[in-house]
């Protein structure tokens, strides 16, 4: 019992220090790009897009991956690797002389960037069913704080040392958490079993497939990701004309953080709340609520209504992962947990890269106002798919893995 609140106090840290770091990149990303050369404001827009979703485009597809070779041979050493190789990128991110060159090491980052999930996964192997929403809800509050300090923190770094050092000191930062997961992290040892076709990686898509409940949970948590990244990179440009003020970076970032302020106070709650009176009735409840509060959105009039608005929508949407992985740790056999939800995390990586293709159709065509409704409608969906898959009879994954061998 000590060494399980000892890793997750470890894990909670580095999950803070690598979403820290990673997301230290994200306020200069174009002005960056505009030093490699003399661009056109068109070219630096389309290159940051790309540059930006390189690395979910990679992440989608290795994710499953780790998971497998993290099931087979400890949590640990992933996270080891994956905290390096996202040092080394960042750092060589500092030294690059074109756009090609800035692209091709994002798509790197991103078949190493398995930290977080990995280490949700090991955190959700070792926690009883019972507190998995709990104890993966307090583990989110280290992300999402790592997630609005970064942005803030490289920044306020860009402006004091220049691009080159800001990238340097965020390679350091996540080689700190890769040592700290060294030092710190004790990993019961993994017994290797003998290989089984009930548990070879095609039977295990196969069972995904077939099981109701899993495959429509993954298939939520893309329309959570959809609708959650459709807006985020509008959202300086709606806070722009919600204002007359001159700060309008400042003012959207404190939009911005108002929602993961939400997320952090409340996720916990939704977690503890979720063990005790069932996943999918809080799910349900959840959804709803996203739907109800996301919508009123695209009707405010002054910028102190958006900042309340995305303030509460922070503390309901704050329940969606944690009680998403919490239900996958439920549902998916022990052996072949860390595989599950790696490819639950390629499901997430997914909406990343959709979201903000679809937020950039739909206000070419309607406006910023008609991405508010285009979410709304993802998350009603994915209301109507829980509420109607938590009526179907219970599958039990070990019977579906065995049925299609």
């Amino acid at each position: 019992m000590q060494n399980k609140r000892h890793n997750f106090f470890i894990i909670l840290v580095a999950n803070f220090i690598v979403a820290a770091s990673a997301t230290m990149i994200m306020p200069f990303l174009s002005l960056y790009i505009d030093t490699l050369g003399d661009f056109s404001e068109i070219f630096v827009q389309k290159w940051a897009g790309l540059i930006f979703a390189a690395t979910f485009i990679t992440a989608f597809l290795m994710s499953p991956i780790w998971g497998r070779i993290a099931d087979k041979h400890g949590f640990k050493p992933i996270m080891i690797i994956n905290c390096f190789g996202i040092a080394t990128s960042i750092f060589l991110m500092g030294y690059v002389q074109t756009v090609e060159q800035f692209f091709v090491l994002r798509l790197l980052m991103g078949v190493v960037t398995g930290f977080i999930p990995t280490s949700i996964a090991f955190i959700s192997k070792h926690t009883p069913k019972e507190i998995a929403g709990k104890t993966l809800g307090t583990l989110q509050m280290g992300s999402v704080g790592g997630s609005l300090f970064g942005p803030v923190i490289g920044g306020a770094l860009a402006d004091a040392v220049g691009f080159q050092y800001t990238f340097i000191c965020t390679a350091i930062a996540i080689a700190i958490a890769a040592i700290i997961i060294i030092i710190g992290i004790h990993e019961p040892k993994i017994i290797q079993k003998k290989k089984s076709a009930v548990y070879s990686r095609k039977n295990v898509i196969w069972a995904i497939f077939h099981h109701r409940l899993i495959l429509n949970v993954m298939l939520v948590t893309s329309l959570i990701q959809i609708g959650n990244f459709s807006i985020q990179p509008l959202l300086s440009l709606y806070v722009s004309h919600l204002t007359t003020s001159q700060e309008v970076a400042l003012l959207a970032g404190i939009t911005f953080s108002a929602a993961g302020l939400g997320n952090i106070a409340f996720a916990r709650f939704w977690g503890r709340l979720s063990d005790n009176i069932g996943y999918e009735k809080v799910l349900t409840y959840l959804l709803l609520s996203c739907v109800i509060f996301i919508i009123p959105q695209a009707f405010v009039t002054d910028l102190w209504q958006l900042i309340i608005l995305r303030f509460i929508f922070g503390i309901v949407s704050g329940g969606l992962i944690p009680v998403t992985s919490a239900l996958i740790r439920r549902e998916a056999a022990i052996e072949v947990q860390g595989e599950i939800m790696g490819y639950n995390q390629s499901f997430r990586f997914f909406g990343n890269i959709i979201g903000p293709v679809l937020g950039g159709i739909v206000s070419g065509y309607g406006g910023i106002h008609s991405v508010f409704y285009t979410t709304g409608l993802l998350f009603l969906i994915a209301f109507i798919v829980v509420y109607f898959i938590r009526k179907l009879p219970k599958q039990y994954m070990d019977d579906v893995l065995r049925e299609h061998v």
